[in-house]
């Protein structure tokens, strides 16, 4: 198997609860270390988020190199475009501070570039930090389909399978150099242009079984409800700017606001049925997802309000793509065209700084 250099690229706001948990699963990793440079991209944090990356860069865990640099432009498309601008591996995986990665997950991506695949990764379940009853709901009603995605990379595959997107995904450098950057106009959503890019260029996205990653729960009914309008805020702007990238399940949450304030208006006039019609149809499938969780899971007492934490998670999500819809017209008129000037960039910086690979195949 031949062995290539791999750039493993983070950034992080303002994570420094999350960084020492993530430097461990870097540290553990069983693909040989003096093949892997570690890119670590403080956004401009408050906290002792650079601080930390620092600390780690200076630690001798055996890597090719740790480079630590920063970010001001407070976006993460921006933040991973700098990553990009100083990534010299043979393959660029994307990890999120905000997760988990398990000891052999660098080694069976590139087993799968090497395979032939130009861009793998796998399932991409929830987890938790400080296991508690409340924080176990959270974790439900994230892993519902009912209350978060149905995206299927989010879920590890039975076998091989051609996703349109993924999460934590390992890229060929060559991807980069073909389709260039990410997008800096977008914020949540530059995966979804990214790689609406690079299926257009004819790139196939392979989930792998034996590729898995984690991602943590937002821990508070508020920081998730925060990050459900976020994401539906920057669908209603992305709307604008790439409708193609988006699937018609992002706008679900949009389309059941709308269906509530049709039937409010219309029973305000005196015809309920509605607003009837949708207020039954939305129990049915919150009590229907409800007791799914209660079967699926160890439920525990908090589990009685998931059907209250359902329709806040939508309700936080449908507004903000309304919010996001609203504001377009606005937003587009800042829009300056030095995104598409920054995906340039990014292009041929990955073509400058490609180092030729000279190592020699070995047999496993």
């Amino acid at each position: 198997m031949k062995k290539l250099k791999v750039s493993l690229c983070s950034i992080a706001y303002n994570e420094q609860r999350s960084l020492n948990g993530l430097f461990r699963d870097f540290s553990e990793q069983s693909y040989p270390h003096e093949l892997i440079e570690v890119i670590l991209v403080d956004n401009d944090s408050t906290d002792d988020t650079y601080a930390l990356m620092k600390e780690f860069q200076q630690t001798d865990y055996g890597f090719a190199d740790v480079k630590v640099l920063t970010n001001s432009k407070h976006t993460q498309a921006a933040s991973w475009n700098e990553a990009l601008l100083h990534a010299t591996g043979d393959i660029i995986i994307r990890v999120d501070a905000h997760s988990k990665i398990p000891r052999h997950f660098i080694a069976r991506n590139v087993f799968n570039i090497n395979e032939g695949e130009n861009i793998v990764g796998g399932g991409r379940p929830n987890t938790t930090d400080g296991m508690t009853n409340w924080k176990f709901t959270l974790l439900a009603a994230e892993e519902s389909l009912f209350g978060s995605s149905v995206a299927d990379y989010r879920r590890p595959p039975a076998q091989k399978e051609y996703h349109d997107s993924l999460f934590h995904a390992a890229y060929r450098r060559e991807v980069f150099a073909t389709v260039g950057g990410f997008n800096e106009d977008l914020g949540r959503t530059e995966d979804n242009e990214l790689h609406y890019r690079m299926r257009q260029a004819g790139y196939k996205f392979c989930c792998c079984p034996e590729i898995v990653s984690y991602q943590h729960t937002r821990n508070t009914l508020k920081k998730m409800m925060k990050q459900k309008y976020g994401n539906g805020y920057w669908i209603g702007l992305t709307t604008g700017v790439c409708p193609k990238c988006l699937n018609y399940f992002h706008y679900i949450p949009f389309v059941f606001i709308l269906s509530v304030i049709a039937g409010l208006v219309l029973w305000g006039f005196g015809h309920p049925i509605l607003f009837a019609i949708i207020a039954a149809m939305y129990l049915m499938f919150n009590l229907v997802n409800t007791v799914g969780c209660f079967m699926m899971k160890k439920p525990n007492f908090y589990f009685l309000l998931l059907p209250f934490i359902f329709p806040l998670l939508h309700i936080s999500y449908g507004i903000g793509t309304l919010i996001g819809l609203i504001k377009l017209p606005f937003w587009k008129r800042k829009l300056d065209g030095s995104a598409q000037r920054r995906i340039e960039e990014v292009k041929e910086a990955i073509i400058k700084n490609t180092v030729p690979n000279d190592t020699e195949e070995t047999e496993e």
